[in-house]
């Protein structure tokens, strides 16, 4: 694969010297450092694990532009809902500069939904959840995940869902809440968008991968079983990271 120093020779656009990467809900820092520090290091930039604020949305947008003021060109990564900012900052940057400003790309792994679709199975999925802890508790809200769940998942699960702790439940119904990006303003994204999909998970359905890809005018789609992904953090990261490298390599060229 190509090395920074090679392609930012022949790209009027900087080759990108950090990838912030933002969770799913209900994820953390330390999970999406797991997944994409391998890319990070392979693609030698600085990776920056954005940590779920209080104010989810505005949280994870903070450290998209503190990066942006410190490093001169930027990857915009995120799992989930993660995925959809990145999506909504680059579009935000094309705004602001009439071009793709300091996002050098997007890298979305396992895109949510599109729009304001209220019928999304990962934002049911966090409303039940938040509406779980509501009632029940956190406590026997994670029991009753993890009977449900596969081992992998139950364990991710409840190791970050315990360290939130009281603030889980606001977190979730934000991330419910949230407008992730429709088909015409996903059109307008100058940035490259590389995207992961998951073959078979039921909450991040294939479809709305494919439909991120068709709106965009530069994106591949790179598909992986969920049995795959799952118990393997750094390929959920390294599949999107070298979609990336491949859509920076051809427009360089």
């Amino acid at each position: 694969m190509p090395m920074g120093s090679e392609l930012s020779s022949s790209s009027p656009t900087p080759y990108p010297t950090a990838l912030v990467v933002m969770p799913g809900t209900g994820s953390d820092a330390d999970y999406v450092t797991r997944a994409f520090g391998p890319a990070a290091a392979e693609l030698g930039v600085e990776l920056i694990a954005s940590e779920p604020a209080d104010d989810l949305i505005a949280g994870h947008l903070a450290v998209l532009d503190d990066a942006a003021r410190t490093h001169r060109s930027v990857l915009a990564g995120g799992v989930s809902i993660g995925a959809a900012l990145a999506v909504r900052w680059a579009l935000a940057q094309r705004r602001s500069t009439g071009d793709q400003g300091q996002c050098a790309g997007v890298l979305a792994a396992l895109p949510p939904w599109c729009g304001n679709d209220q019928y999304a199975p990962a934002r049911a999925s966090a409303t039940a959840t938040a509406d779980a802890i509501r009632d029940t508790g956190l406590t026997a809200t994670i029991a009753a995940m993890r009977a449900s769940s596969p081992s992998w998942l139950a364990d991710e699960l409840t190791r970050s869902w315990s360290a939130f702790g009281d603030r889980l439940e606001a977190q979730l119904r934000q991330a419910a809440a949230f407008v992730c990006p429709r088909m015409d303003e996903i059109a307008g994204l100058t940035a490259p968008l590389a995207i992961t999909a998951s073959l078979d998970d039921p909450i991040h359905p294939l479809r709305v991968s494919h439909e991120w890809r068709a709106a965009a005018p530069r994106a591949a789609v790179a598909e992986l079983p969920l049995t795959r992904w799952g118990i393997d953090p750094p390929l959920l990261g390294t599949t999107t990271a070298r979609t990336w490298a491949a859509l920076w390599s051809d427009r360089s060229s």
